[in-house]
C-alpha cells in the first residue's frame, strides 16, 4: 500500500492499542456512536407466536453482507422480538457466541430493510440511523485491532462469549461524518476488485484438481504408455485398457475388505483423550491419516478391537461422505483403529500395491460409480460387498505399477505446484484485503482524494 499517503497530522488517542490518529479524527466508544443488543431469539417454534424468517450464527459468518436471497431457515418469534429485532438496512450483525475465540466478533452489514426477517440467537444487533456510518462501522468491526479487542474480551473455556460491556466499550477512531462515505465507498471499491481476484484464482484451482484428477483418471485406466496395445475392457466406465492389464472388481485384488466397527462394537462411551487413535473420514488427508487426540481408544478397547487394527499396507477408505476418499496405512499409523465411518481394505501383497489402489480411489471414474452404487438417503454410504465391486484394471507386476506410479507423481507434483503457488497468491490477497480495511479504519492512510 505504498501508493497511498498518510493524513498531514496526527495527534496520540490516549489508547495504548489504538496509538495515534489523524489529528481531525476523535476517539469513540461503540455505546456512544450506535445502539447494541443481543438477540434471544432461538430456532425454535412456539405456539401462539408469529412465524418469521430466522438470519442464523452461520448466515452472518459466512457472509460480508446479509441480503434478501440468503437461504434463511424458518422460525418463529413473539411480537416484541420481531419489533426489536427485524432487520433493517444498515443494522451491523456480530457473532457473539463460539466454541473458538477467533470466531467471534464477525460482523455483516444488512444491507437492505427485510421486514419478516429477524435476527436470531448468538448474535448481537448493533443499530445507526445513518447508512454510511453503518458501512464505515462494519469495516471498523473487521480492522485487527477490534477483532484482538474482540478475542481478548471474550472468556470462557470450553465455550467464550462477548458480553455487553465488551461489546459497548470498543474503542476506535472515527473520522468526521462527512468522511464516512468516501472511506466506505474505497473500502468497497478496493475489497470487490480484490475479491474479484481471489474469486478468479479459486476457480483455477478448481480446474487444476479436475485436470489432477483426470491425469489420476487416465493413468489407472490407459496407463501412461500412448504406445501400448489396447482391448475392450468390457466395463463401459472404463473403455479400452492396455492389452497386457488385469480386469476385475476391487475384491479380487484384496485379502480383505471390512466396515469398521459399529452399533455396539464401539460406543461414544468408548472413546478417551489421548489414546490410540480411531481413524474415520474426517481424519483423512491427501492420502495421510491425521489423528484427532479426542477420537481415540485406550489399549484395552483396541485388543477388544484387534479384528479392526490397521497394520502397514492398509487402506482406510471412507464408508460415507466423500466416498473415495482414503489414506494409506504406513509403520507411524500401524496399531491405530478402522473408525465407524471408515473401510479397511489390505491389498493382495502379490498382485496389487496400496498406492495403485489408492489411486484408483481418486479417480475421477471410481468416484462416479461408487456415488451411483451407493445407498442411503441423507447421506451416500458404502458396504464392504459394495465397494468390492468396484471395477478395476491393474497392470499384473508390481514392478509395472510402482513405474507407473513414479511417472503419474512426477505430473501431480507440476499440478500440486501450480495449486500451492496459487492459493498462496490467494492468501497474500487476502492479507492485503484486510490490512487495506485496517489501514483505512485506524486513519493509517488518507483516502479523501481517492475517490
Amino acid at each position: 500500500m505504498s501508493h497511498y499517503k498518510p493524513y498531514p497530522a496526527y495527534k496520540d488517542s490516549g489508547v495504548k492499542w489504538i496509538g495515534e490518529v489523524p489529528e481531525h479524527w476523535e476517539v469513540k466508544r461503540l455505546r456512544h456512536v450506535a445502539s447494541f443488543k443481543n438477540s434471544n431469539v432461538d430456532k425454535k417454534a412456539y405456539d401462539g407466536q408469529q412465524t418469521v424468517l430466522l438470519c442464523n450464527y452461520t448466515d452472518v459468518y459466512y457472509n460480508e453482507f446479509i441480503t434478501a436471497n440468503l437461504p434463511f431457515m424458518q422460525a418463529t418469534a413473539s411480537p416484541a422480538e420481531v419489533e426489536q429485532f427485524s432487520l433493517k438496512k444498515g443494522d451491523v450483525i456480530l457473532t457473539k457466541d463460539s466454541e473458538d475465540p477467533s470466531d467471534i466478533g464477525i460482523p455483516s452489514l444488512v444491507a437492505e430493510d427485510m421486514p419478516g426477517v429477524v435476527c436470531g440467537y448468538h448474535l448481537a444487533m448493533i443499530r445507526d440511523t445513518d447508512f454510511d456510518t453503518a458501512r464505515l462501522l462494519h469495516r471498523i468491526l473487521q480492522s485487527h485491532p477490534t477483532q484482538a479487542h474482540f478475542f481478548v474480551e471474550a472468556p470462557g473455556i470450553t465455550r467464550y462469549g462477548l458480553g455487553q460491556d465488551a461489546i459497548g466499550d470498543l474503542c476506535f477512531c472515527l473520522p468526521p461524518k462527512n468522511e464516512h462515505r468516501w472511506i466506505a465507498d474505497h473500502i468497497d471499491r478496493e475489497t470487490v476488485r480484490i475479491d474479484a481476484l481471489i474469486a478468479k484464482k479459486t476457480e483455477f484451482i478448481k480446474l487444476l484438481a479436475k485436470k489432477r484428477q483426470a491425469l489420476i483418471t487416465h493413468a489407472v485406466t490407459k496407463g501412461l504408455n500412448p504406445k501400448a496395445k489396447m482391448k475392450d475392457s468390457g466395463v463401459e466406465w472404463i473403455g479400452d485398457v492396455p492389452a497386457h492389464w488385469a480386469i476385475g472388481r476391487l475384491r479380487s485384488f484384496c485379502a480383505v475388505i471390512s466396515t469398521g466397527p459399529f452399533g455396539t462394537a464401539l460406543g461414544v462411551s468408548d472413546y478417551v483423550e489421548d489414546g490410540i487413535p480411531v481413524i474415520n473420514p474426517s481424519h483423512m488427508s491427501d492420502g495421510a491419516c491425521v489423528p484427532d487426540r479426542t477420537v481415540t481408544v485406550t489399549q484395552r478397547t483396541a485388543e477388544r478391537l484387534s479384528f479392526w487394527t490397521l497394520h502397514e499396507g492398509d487402506l482406510v477408505a471412507a464408508r460415507r461422505g466423500e466416498l473415495g476418499r482414503a489414506a494409506i496405512v504406513t509403520s507411524k499409523e500401524a496399531g491405530w483403529i478402522c473408525g465407524t465411518g471408515s473401510l479397511r481394505i489390505t491389498p493382495m501383497p502379490s498382485m496389487a500395491t496400496s498406492l495403485y489402489l489408492y489411486s484408483v480411489l481418486q479417480s475421477g471414474y471410481a468416484r462416479a460409480w461408487l456415488d451411483r452404487e451407493s445407498v442411503g438417503s441423507t447421506m451416500p454410504n458404502l458396504n464392504e460387498t459394495l465397494i468390492g465391486l468396484l471395477p478395476v484394471v491393474i497392470p499384473p507386476s508390481l514392478t509395472e505399477q510402482v513405474a507407473l506410479l513414479a511417472k503419474l507423481d512426477q505430473l501431480e507434483k507440476r499440478v500440486a505446484q501450480l495449486i500451492s503457488k496459487t492459493q498462496h497468491s490467494i492468501d497474500l490477497l487476502k492479507k492485503r484485503r484486510s490490512a487495506l480495511i485496517t489501514a483505512a479504519v485506524t486513519g493509517q492512510i488518507d483516502l479523501r482524494e481517492s475517490v
